[in-house]
Order: structure tokens, then C-alpha cells, then sequence
């Protein structure tokens, strides 16, 4: 494995062809939005380039795809964007594919075995290190590409909010704005909300419960939650950031009950409480405010592992 410079990544990105893109399981706006991005870049040079989604597509950002077709080819090329680890890669995502030859990503934690690895932790979002590349690639914007940079670096920042944006971060929204309609993709992302999430977001409120002397929030779903308010994966965007918001939080954690008894764990942190390595005792990691991980049990068991190991971290 090979630690390269962005100009080196754009180098073996301009010498490839036929490039399958990964994405992590349950994609956010950061992770897709980059993919398709790299990918209309790549076609743009001439070169052929799929994305490969975990399942379907969130209906929230079809948007992104309006006009990508999937491509006929072999993969030669095998491309990974804002994957931190090797257990955020579905099997699906992985199918035909034995390695990586070049993993893009800005999680300082990354895990992921590559031929070469980019990984930027200043970046706010992966889309701030795709932008960079359609300078080095000479690659023009346009709505594809700027919808595709703005959707990852909005949301992954809570649109600008979060402690990880950065002056260059709204440089380069800045200069993508112009090219895609970014009201919209507030709009979808920030502004309007679907009944079954409105509704989730009311039984998520009623979980909520206080623990390190009220320093540790956590809230919860079930799968039976779920199906009770007919909620999918579209609702369940941006209710890690909930419990975080209360006054006197420093940490919010969100347990989202998946399949097969294992829960999605989301750690959002305030007041330089560094959520990765929290989160680095359970297999997991991410950004030192926003972090997951994955742990097997059911609700009452997980919960109380979250809320032993949150007391001792926050004493």
C-alpha cells in the first residue's frame, strides 16, 4: 500500500480506464455525490465509469443520476471515495472486485487496504478533494459534476455548520454554485421533510435519554419503529446530529436497529470531544465530531455499552 500525493492520484486517474467507483453501505450525500462526480469527470476525459450503490439508491438523491446510464465494460480500474474501512463495503459493491487500486477519502481514521491511498483530514468533505481534481485533470464544471460537489460538501458540513468547514470549503461551493442548482439541493436536503420523517423525528425525541451527568445523550430506532411510521433509509438522514443539539450534550449517540441484530451506531461530539476515538473502541471511527460504528446485541444490551463507555470517557 501506497500513501500518494493528490497529483499522483490524478495521475494514475488520467493513465486508467474502465473504473468501477465504490461507495460505502448506507450512503450519504458526501459519499454520492463525490462517486457520481468522479465518474462524469472520468467520462468527460473520455473514459468509461460506473458507480456501484449498496442497494438502491435513496430516493432523495435521484437528482444526482438524471443523467447517468450505466456503462457497458469490464472494471479495470477499481476506485474508492469517503470509505473509511473494509466493513463499510457491501457485498454488492464488492462483487468481481479482490482489491483496490486507489482509495480516495478524508477520514483521518481510514482503514481501507489500497494500492494507493489519498486521504486528505483537512478536507470538510471527499467532494472537496473531487473538486481539487477537476482542476489537476483540467476537466470543465457543469451541473453533473457541481450538483454531484455540492451535494457532498452541504451536507457532509450540515450546510456549512459543523466544525469541519473550512474557509476553503466555501471557496469551493463558492465556485460551484454557479453551475447547479443549488437551491434545490438545499431544498431537498436541509429544508423540506417527508411526513414519515417528521413523525420519526417526534418517536425519536421520546427515546431520548441523559447520562454522564448530562453530558451523553442517546436516542434510538428500531426496526419495529421503523415499520410502525413506514420510515426507510430517506428518513433516517440527519438524526445522528439530534441528540448533539441539546444544551450541555458534548456527546449525542443514535442507535439505529439494522438487520440480523447488529445497530448502526452514530457519534456526533461537541466541544472538541473527539467522537473518533470513542468510537475507535468498537471497531469504528470517522472525523473527531462525527463518528459510527457498528455493534452486535439487542437494544437494552447495546445501549448499556454505549452508556459504560460514554461515563468513562466523559468523566
Amino acid at each position: 500500500m501506497r500513501e500518494i500525493t493528490l497529483d499522483e492520484a490524478a495521475l494514475l486517474l488520467s493513465e486508467h480506464d474502465h473504473f468501477k467507483i465504490l461507495t460505502h453501505s448506507y450512503p450519504d450525500g458526501d459519499c454520492l455525490g463525490s462517486g457520481y462526480a468522479l465518474a462524469f469527470i472520468l467520462r468527460k476525459l473520455g473514459k468509461k465509469a460506473n458507480v456501484a450503490v449498496d442497494g438502491k439508491l435513496p430516493s432523495k438523491f435521484t437528482y444526482l443520476v438524471k443523467n447517468y446510464e450505466e456503462q457497458a465494460f469490464e472494471p479495470a480500474y477499481i476506485v474508492s471515495v469517503d470509505v473509511a474501512a473494509p466493513t463499510l463495503l457491501g457485498e454488492s459493491v464488492m462483487e468481481g472486485v479482490d482489491h483496490i487500486d486507489l482509495c480516495i477519502d478524508h477520514h483521518g481514521t481510514n482503514s481501507l487496504t489500497a494500492d494507493n491511498r489519498y486521504v486528505d483530514s483537512t478536507a470538510a468533505a471527499a467532494a472537496e478533494i473531487i473538486f481539487q481534481l477537476t482542476e489537476l485533470l483540467n476537466v470543465g464544471l457543469d451541473d453533473d459534476i457541481a450538483g454531484g460537489i455540492y451535494t457532498g460538501i452541504s451536507t457532509d458540513t450540515g450546510c456549512f455548520v459543523y466544525t469541519n468547514t473550512t474557509p476553503r470549503t466555501h471557496q469551493i461551493a463558492a465556485q460551484v454554485m454557479s453551475y447547479c442548482d443549488w437551491r434545490m439541493i438545499n431544498s431537498i436536503n436541509f429544508v423540506i421533510k417527508s411526513r414519515a420523517k417528521v413523525k420519526m423525528e417526534r418517536m425519536i425525541y421520546k427515546t431520548m435519554e441523559f447520562y454522564a451527568g448530562g453530558k451523553c445523550a442517546i436516542v434510538y430506532t428500531t426496526l419495529a419503529m421503523c415499520e410502525a411510521m413506514g420510515a426507510g433509509d430517506d428518513e433516517m438522514e440527519g438524526l445522528a446530529n439530534i441528540p448533539r443539539r441539546i444544551e450541555g450534550v458534548m456527546m449525542g449517540i443514535t442507535m439505529r436497529e439494522k438487520a440480523g441484530g447488529v445497530f448502526k451506531v452514530s457519534v456526533r461530539t461537541n466541544d472538541n470531544i473527539d467522537a473518533a476515538e470513542f468510537c475507535k473502541q468498537f471497531g469504528g471511527g470517522g472525523h473527531p465530531a462525527a463518528s459510527g460504528c457498528s455493534i452486535e446485541g439487542d437494544l437494552e444490551t447495546v445501549k448499556k455499552q454505549l452508556i459504560d463507555a460514554a461515563e468513562e470517557y466523559l468523566k
